[in-house]
């Protein structure tokens, strides 16, 4: 692509046109993909400050708010592999079996029944319980929108005193408003338990993993040195409507976790 073309785009005096040749550019010209992406941050910056509210800005264009969104963000660092570690083993190694086995699941604690069962000493501990803007991620599972708050329980799990995941639980206001969920402790005899007496029946789950650099507040919570990495576990619950009811995130330290795979007989819990 020729530098007039970019000169001549930027000169495009509607910011919000001007976005949306930088938008179809960026799709054909990957050699100046970080250019445009500046370029596309700024239009849409002078857009919301011309009065456009992002839903607007997103109706012109033809894409969801979620879209205008991402591009506002500045592109992140490619992710770099993890050192290999020098130390002879872990801290400590704890198995987080998928799928997990019913009976497991349907305990007080899957994680304290797992733990327990490996001959580690496991404990667990309430970090957070209340509104919080839902992330992209969260909003994605849950289908609200970006920044829309959502009810999220947030707990820290040790094994032998040494920290290895935190998990959260996040809610559909609509689900958790006004429910025993929002209860800042744990919830009893189960958190399966408090859904299912709301009235929701469970039909099915999807989860997935992701192996990533931790976030600061992660690397903080689990005591990661420089160079480790965290393994995300995403289950999103739906109920026999697929409606998404419950989203679990555990975020587990990587070089202190197995995860053993396996085929369950039957229904697993959700």
């Amino acid at each position: 692509m020729d530098p007039k073309t970019l000169q001549a785009v930027a000169a495009i005096a509607d910011p919000v046109e001007r976005l949306r040749r930088l938008h179809q550019l960026s799709t054909t010209q990957q050699s100046y993909v970080g250019e445009l992406a500046r370029m596309r941050r700024e239009a849409i910056t002078e857009a919301q400050e011309s009065g456009l509210t992002q839903g607007q800005i997103a109706e012109r264009l033809g894409v969801s708010p979620g879209r205008v969104s991402q591009m506002k963000k500045a592109p992140a660092r490619p992710p770099v592999a993890p050192a290999a570690s020098t130390e002879p083993r872990p801290r400590v190694l704890v198995q987080r079996a998928l799928p997990t086995e019913p009976a497991t699941r349907g305990s007080k604690s899957l994680y304290l029944t797992e733990a327990a069962a490996q001959g580690l000493t496991p404990e667990r501990k309430m970090l957070y319980t209340g509104p919080e803007p839902a992330t992209e991620h969260v909003a994605a599972a849950l289908e609200v929108e970006t920044g829309d708050d959502v009810l999220a329980r947030r707990k820290s799990f040790t094994a032998d005193g040494v920290p290895v995941r935190v998990a959260t639980s996040y809610f559909r206001l609509d689900v958790s408003q006004g429910t025993p969920l929002e209860h800042p402790e744990f919830v009893l005899p189960t958190l399966q338990d408090a859904i299912e007496k709301l009235g929701h029946v469970f039909s099915h789950a999807t989860e997935t993993l992701t192996a990533r650099p931790p976030t600061s507040f992660e690397a903080d919570e689990l005591d990661l040195d420089s160079g480790e990495w965290v393994v995300q576990v995403l289950r999103i619950s739906y109920n026999t409507e697929s409606t998404p009811i419950h989203l679990l995130e555990t975020i587990c330290a990587a070089s202190r976790h197995v995860f053993p795979i396996g085929q369950v007989a039957g229904s697993d819990h959700f």
